[in-house]
């Protein structure tokens, strides 16, 4: 298991990330038809404060083309697919850009589809979904207009297009590093514009620099500071890799997952600064012959079948759980790490990996324990983006 990038101590201005598990979050406003100066097209709008990506199914004879991704800045509508549109259903996902903080967001519904989660791509849905593609949930959109219709992602708290995108430069600002908050109080409006000066000249943007590329670069160096503290779990294998990781919390254990990792496909499990000297990640990599477990061998912490977020480590099947081996990896001085799964860390299947005995000091560092630590110290990323990104 290689523990690719390591990362020290604070960069400049504070890092701030988005990292974690991905939590489920619904429309909360249905598609409207606006025919009303609207594009030919299926027409999509953010009026979240995200920056959002999102996926499309348009039906296709008795075959749904699926697409994506489409990323919409706070406030922005874009046309996911052109005119003439075919009458009935459709299909839509949405999750957030991987550079806010507090783990991705997603708009879904009850219609299961294939996507490719690490890139562009379109496709014909698939009966099951293999190789790099994941099964995600879309919502139903019935369209019954040939030339036009729109449909809007909305938060809990609705917002207009031009509230949105105030609101999301703001946030952008905080996921970026910066301290635009007046103690306990609410946003103080003097930080919000110094931070944007202070960021148009460390970015080097330009003097008429539109709001869109403000919001372009702040995404950029939001997801580079994400990449700074927490933990990523990543698989560098050809096959699909279930993870998992362990950890204290206050005075007791917890164990969360799964994550299931497509080849070159990554996951920030954590969102935040790494305060503890240990933590522990499983893995399992799917095979023919069936799965492959870590070599390392571990210590054993509770699981269950389905996602799950678990207190506690002694005593997992009185409590109806199962049990796993959990590899230590060892965070001493780190803000965050990653670690890349290769297929050299797994054994053959059917071979059991063997149990370790928990260490006496919890908290001391796994330096040498059981991981090997095979990697390098990557120079830390730039304070802000040289230039603009465009996706």
């Amino acid at each position: 298991m290689a523990l690719a990038r390591l990362f020290s101590k604070r960069v400049a201005l504070a890092a701030l990330a988005a990292v974690g598990g991905v939590a489920a979050l619904a429309f909360a406003g249905s598609a409207v038809a606006q025919q009303q100066r609207a594009p030919n097209g299926w027409q999509i709008c953010n009026e979240t404060t995200y920056v959002l990506e999102a996926a499309t199914g348009r039906p296709d004879g008795r075959a749904i083309q699926v697409q994506g991704w489409t990323r919409l800045r706070p406030g922005e509508c874009r046309v996911a697919i052109g005119a003439p549109l075919a009458r009935g259903t459709h299909y839509l996902y949405a999750r957030t850009s991987s550079a806010h903080r507090g783990g991705r967001q997603q708009w879904t519904g009850d219609a299961r589809l294939c996507v490719d989660p690490t890139r562009q791509f379109q496709i014909e849905n698939p009966p099951r979904c293999s190789d790099s593609y994941e099964e995600r949930r879309f919502r139903r959109v019935q369209i019954n207009k040939r030339d036009s219709w729109r449909t809007s992602f909305s938060e809990a708290n609705q917002y207009s297009q031009s509230r949105s995108r105030q609101l999301g430069l703001q946030r952008l600002l905080e996921d970026a590093g910066f301290d635009v908050r007046e103690g306990r109080g609410g946003v103080d409006p003097r930080r919000i514009a110094s931070a944007i000066a202070q960021f148009r000249t460390t970015a080097r943007l330009a003097p008429s620099a539109s709001q869109d590329q403000l919001i372009d670069a702040l995404e950029t160096a939001a997801r580079r500071r994400a990449g700074q503290v927490g933990l990523t779990l990543c698989n560098r294998t050809r096959g699909r890799v279930w993870t998992a990781i362990a950890r204290r919390r206050g005075e007791g254990w917890e164990s969360r997952g799964w994550w299931a990792l497509a080849p070159a496909g990554c996951v920030r499990t954590i969102d935040e600064v790494l305060i503890q000297e240990v933590y522990y990640v499983y893995a399992s990599l799917d095979s023919p012959n069936g799965p492959r477990y870590l070599a390392a061998g571990g210590e054993p912490f509770c699981t269950s079948p389905a996602r799950f977020a678990i207190l506690g480590r002694e005593h997992c099947d009185t409590r109806y759980y199962q049990t796993a081996l959990f590899t230590r990896i060892g965070a001493r001085n780190r803000d965050g790490l990653v670690v890349d799964f290769e297929e050299r860390d797994f054994l053959e299947a059917g071979v059991m990996p063997r149990q370790l005995t928990p260490a006496a000091d919890d908290a001391a560092d796994a330096t040498g324990a059981t991981a090997p630590r095979r990697g390098f110290d990557p120079p830390s990323a730039p304070a802000a983006p040289t230039q603009n990104r465009e996706e």
